[in-house]
């Protein structure tokens, strides 16, 4: 079935796409005149262009991001922010099958997962927009009666966002959102890959009517990301993207002593325990390791199964597994799409050859697919390994493709330490029917979020971030908000009257 209605051609959909990077509320080619062409990965072939920014791009966001703060933006109180977000989520609602649609052609997601994605969005804006007018400081107590001392919250300042490729729409706004309810100004470094749908966004911030250079989006390469990061304007970087850039990321923000946020890379543990409803484990297992094709820093890539139903779970996920129809990502009825790029496919494809290398057993898929099964692009069969040992590359590595490491467990205290056995923090699965284990297993597990029957899920209400190389940091809830504020504390004399400077204030 088509994406597209009778009232929706593809020139609605994909005509007049902006070419420009937006700075400072004017749409601009870069300072080089560099081009970056986007790849649709379901073709492999280019269907649109961006320009290449450098660092004199970056100058000029970070000056206009800089002078919104000093103007207009900076002036713009917590009520009229909140207003300005609600019309954004308006005209995203009104514009979300093309935002969909050009999601999906830039990195290759399911229709059926975009359209779905846009609805978030929208959720999100409205959730910040209510935090806008209530960020409030607090009046304290000193044991003083000369001193009325309260704090403040204010705008931390110009923030630098840099966004991946999985999903950008809803990543920009997890990141930018809850800084501009804040009171922030943000300059953007969209994905290589896919800066399409974020500079759509930027078409309706300036519909909404937002001041000029509050909101930001370059394109480029990681040369404008690195600028970013380095730039002494740039008052708070937040990145969510490798560990490895992750790391070069914060040590650039540290040249400057800016704060960083990340949210990184996982190797997450699906972990299921006999008693499990199979039927539960093996939806949440195939949505947490094949949707999105695996490219999620949440993927349950690691499943951890208990040995009395390792055989017919395994063989539950083959069935299934074999089934998923992978297809044009713009048809509602695909199931799994490509990868984002031929250097992704590359990267899984070696991944899965070091698993059969070290001694794994291939149960489905391993191959790039077929022209029998879809012709083009970058897409890979669903594939499942079992008898991988915590040792083997596949189990220790993010995958960032749909591939899953089957590893058996012995009982409840193998299942922890097998789960926490890995660099990363991100999230962890875990599927039971005894309630007293479930809290025990979310304790005990080393992870920022636990699933418990059920996975993949999120609000903007509740915080998401990691632990170890997974990042540190808070997106999501009225937490991710204050984020983006300092505090300042501020102390008046009540009583008029003079002190001697050499006699200390009583405690």
């Amino acid at each position: 079935m088509s994406s597209t209605t009778k009232d929706e051609s593809q020139a609605d959909l994909f005509g007049n796409l902006p070419d420009s990077m937006y700075i400072g509320g004017e749409w601009t080619a870069a300072d080089c005149g560099a081009v970056l062409e986007s790849i649709d990965p379901s073709t492999g072939t280019a269907w649109t262009s961006v320009p290449a920014g450098d660092a004199a791009d970056v100058d000029r966001a970070v000056a206009a991001a800089t002078d919104a703060l000093a103007g207009e933006w900076g002036e713009t109180q917590g009520p009229a922010r909140a207003r300005l977000l609600n019309k954004l989520a308006d005209l995203v609602e009104r514009d979300a099958n093309r935002l969909a649609a050009v999601e999906t052609r830039d990195n290759g997601k399911l229709i059926r997962e975009t359209r779905p994605v846009v609805g978030q969005v929208v959720a999100w804006l409205r959730y910040f927009a209510g935090a806008a007018d209530k960020i409030a400081g607090h009046t304290l107590p000193t044991g003083d009666s000369n001193y009325f001392v309260y704090t403040t919250r204010e705008p931390v300042g110009v923030v630098g966002a840099i966004i991946p490729f999985n999903s950008p729409l809803l990543i920009t706004t997890m990141k930018v959102v809850p800084a501009l309810a804040a009171g922030c100004s943000v300059v953007i470094k969209t994905a290589d890959q896919t800066p399409t749908s974020t500079l759509l966004l930027a078409e309706l911030v300036e519909e909404a009517g937002f001041p000029a250079g509050a909101f930001n989006v370059l394109t480029g390469t990681g040369v404008v990301g690195d600028a970013l990061a380095r730039h002494p304007g740039v008052a708070l970087v937040s990145f969510t993207g490798s560990t490895a850039v992750g790391a070069k990321v914060m040590k650039a923000a540290a040249e400057h002593v800016a704060p960083v946020t990340l949210e990184l890379g996982g190797k997450s543990p699906n972990i299921v325990f006999a008693d499990a409803d199979l039927d539960a484990a093996v939806n949440g297992v195939i949505g947490g390791v094949f949707a999105s094709t695996g490219q999620m820093c949440i993927a349950g890539g690691r499943l951890l199964v208990q040995e009395e139903v390792h055989d017919e779970l395994v063989e539950r996920l083959r069935a299934r597994a074999e089934k998923i129809r992978l297809g044009d990502p713009q048809d509602m009825a695909s199931e799994m799409g490509p990868l984002v790029s031929e250097a992704q496919l590359t990267k899984v494809l070696g991944l899965v050859a070091s698993a059969v290398d070290e001694g794994a057993t291939l149960v489905t898929g391993g191959r790039r697919a077929t022209p029998e099964q879809v012709s083009g692009g970058y897409f890979v069969e669903p594939t499942i390994f079992a008898g991988v040992r915590p040792d083997m590359r596949l189990a220790r590595e993010e995958v960032f493709g749909p591939v899953l490491a089957v590893i058996p467990f012995r009982d409840e205290a193998h299942a922890v330490e097998l789960g926490n056995d890995t660099e990363f923090g991100l999230a962890g699965g875990v599927w039971t029917r005894d309630v007293q284990r479930a809290h025990r297993m979310a304790k005990r597990l080393k992870c920022g979020v636990v699933w418990i029957n059920c996975y993949r899920n999120y609000s903007p209400h509740v915080p998401f971030g990691g632990m170890r190389k997974s990042g540190f940091g808070r997106e999501n809830g009225l937490d991710a908000v204050l984020d983006y504020t300092q505090v300042k504390s501020v102390w008046l004399e009540l009583s008029g009257g003079t002190r001697d400077p050499f006699t200390l204030p009583r405690s």
